[in-house]
């Protein structure tokens, strides 16, 4: 499903120069090589300023704090809506505020939360979405971000799978100021081990976030609110200037496979989830009802599979204490024991991917 080494060959001279820089100056922990990197990924996904963090989680939990979401002023948890559909961590990142989780069902074709699902979700303590951009396909923002704006509500972006997306041409911050994204090795940008950041266009924002990862300081030893210590590692940051180059190539690769894969899947018993031209494909993921035997099948054949994700939010064991609904997630639980991941990323070629096809095609459940 994933494989680096193509990746650390293409940009090894760039890596190479990062580190020698690095290690010459000594300074390992928020350095030119963060800096650097937080300016070049804002401008890349169109914000004015990205805030580097420890990892996804750290991103989604950060941009809430900022948000001034947790426990309400009376010390009832404040109430955020997440989609069912969603990696765990998504809710890890809500707990740890000390608010309450809210899990909304997803839409069919996409497996993407939506306005209509958010409404049937909603309560008079919701302050705060979670729009998830799973597999690389952006939510309907401007649905959801007027929906938000009409109730009062803060709208934090998880597009921890979504580098590069935009909705339309316009960039995700356009949308909200609170847009989160991880670095973890199979992300279409990743790094080397765990990482994230948060980008925005308001520097009031981003200044909040800066004092939050690093235990309420400013580049001194003074507090000034209370924070966490969570900071994008620089030798992270050596990796990630030396892949960013690389992105919307890397991206373009995945839109190509994702059309090939949609090609020849179209009107089978296993079809692909909905994607449009917006989404950069971090995952091409197909549909069976015999989706276990399907997965055999294929690992017989010598390709691997996931499944992202397995266990819906609302029927996690460890999260059911703190969770509600209104609305039974009925999409989302069927959609867990059906969905399959396919390999697409940018080392697969086209006979790569055409002999998963042919697999995915010969299958006889």
């Amino acid at each position: 499903m994933v494989d680096l080494r193509e990746a650390l060959h293409a940009a090894q001279a760039a890596i190479a120069s990062n580190l020698e820089q690095m290690h010459a100056r000594g300074q390992y922990i928020l350095g030119p090589q963060t800096e650097a990197f937080e300016e070049a990924f804002a401008a890349a996904t169109g914000g004015s300023y990205a805030v580097g963090v420890g990892s996804g989680t750290a991103a989604l939990e950060l941009s809430l704090r900022a948000a001034g979401i947790g426990l309400g002023a009376d010390g009832t948890p404040d109430e955020v809506i997440v989609p069912a559909m969603t990696s765990l961590f998504t809710a890890q990142a809500v707990l740890a505020t000390g608010a309450r989780l809210v899990v909304a069902d997803v839409s069919p074709e996409d497996l993407l939360v939506s306005a209509e699902t958010l409404r049937a979700t909603w309560t008079k303590r919701t302050r705060a979405v979670i729009a998830v951009h799973l597999y690389g396909q952006p939510c309907r923002l401007e649905e959801i971000a007027a929906l938000c704006a009409e109730r009062n509500a803060v709208l934090v972006q998880d597009a921890c799978q979504a580098h590069g997306a935009r909705v339309q041409g316009r960039p995700l911050t356009k949308f909200s100021p609170y847009c989160a994204y991880s670095f973890y090795p199979t992300k279409n940008l990743g790094a080397l081990g765990d990482g994230g950041a948060i980008v925005t266009d308001d520097p009031e924002v981003a200044e909040r976030l800066r004092l939050l990862r690093d235990g309420g300081r400013l580049g001194d030893q003074l507090c000034r609110q209370p924070g966490h210590n969570s900071r994008l590692h620089e030798m992270q940051a050596c990796y990630l200037n030396a892949f960013l180059p690389y992105l919307e190539g890397w991206n373009d690769r995945r839109r190509v496979l994702a059309r090939r894969y949609r090609g020849a899947l179209s009107g089978t018993v296993t079809p692909l989830l909905r994607f449009d031209a917006d989404s950069v494909n971090h995952l091409v993921v197909a549909r069976s009802s015999t989706r276990d035997a399907l997965r055999q099948h294929l690992a017989a054949c010598g390709i691997q599979s996931g499944i992202h994700y397995p266990v819906p939010i609302h029927e996690q064991p460890g999260l059911l204490e703190f969770a509600s609904w209104k609305v039974q997630p009925q999409v989302a639980s069927q959609a867990a024991r059906e969905i399959v991941s396919l390999p697409v990323a940018p080392h697969v070629s086209n006979a790569m991917a055409d002999a998963v096809l042919q697999a995915v095609l010969e299958f006889q459940p």
